[in-house]
Parts: C-alpha cells; structure tokens; sequence
C-alpha cells in the first residue's frame, strides 16, 4: 500500500523557519514525481512546490514562495523535504505532499493527476 506522512509543521513567528518532511512507505519516491499542495480557510488548495523524479530531476515553485521555500529529495531515507524560510502569516495552512509517477502537467492542479498518494497533512500557523 503506498503511504505518506508528513510531519514538521508546528507554530512559528513571522521570519521564522521550518522543514517539512513526507515520508513515503510502499513506493520508492525516486520514481516519482512528489509535490507540495497547501489548503488555507477559505481558499482553494495550492500548489507550493514540486519535485520531479529522479530520472529528470526538476523543481517548481509558485511564485508565491520562490526563494523562501526549497524542495529537496533523499532516495536513501526515501524522503521529500519542503525546507520553509522567512516564513509570512500568509503561509498558514495544511501541507499535503502527493505523489504521481508522471509529473502531472500543470503540476500546481491538485485536481490533476496526483493519482498515487496523498498524506493527511501537517498544520503550520505562521503568527505576526
């Protein structure tokens, strides 16, 4: 059965930092393409960032969070880190991670593909 977990999140200040981790189990994140979708009150889920297999290895960011957010692979942990700096109030929400053998395209569309795997999200809550 392919799993992910999530874990990381937690209550922060404004500038502050955080990582993320989704931890997979029943598949080999390598293969996959994984990304970062957010969900906020009231607002639609949001693609954060991306990260396509180990084949082609690729990243994309939204723009929201190009150069604050850094997404990283370990294939030996079998392991995708969202590394999370200068963090904003804006930034609270749920983070999922998902995974999809091929990179949907776009990849930002929860909706979209991410067919493989989803995780059942960590809170994080940014305070001003």
């Amino acid at each position: 059965q392919k799993q992910l977990v999530e874990s990381g999140g937690g209550l922060v200040q404004s500038g502050g930092s955080l990582r993320l981790s989704c931890a997979a189990s029943g598949l080999s994140l390598d293969y996959y393409a994984i990304a970062w979708f957010r969900h906020a009150p009231g607002k639609l889920r949001e693609g954060v960032s991306c990260i396509t297999s180990s084949r082609d290895e690729r990243t994309f960011y939204a723009d929201s969070v190009k150069g604050r957010f850094t997404i990283s692979r370990d294939n030996a942990k079998n392991t995708v880190y969202l590394q999370m700096n200068v963090l904003e109030p804006e930034d609270t929400a749920v983070y999922y991670c998902a995974a999809d053998d091929q990179v949907p395209l776009p990849w930002n569309i929860a909706t979209l593909g991410w067919d493989d795997a989803w995780g059942q999200g960590t809170q994080v809550t940014v305070s001003s």
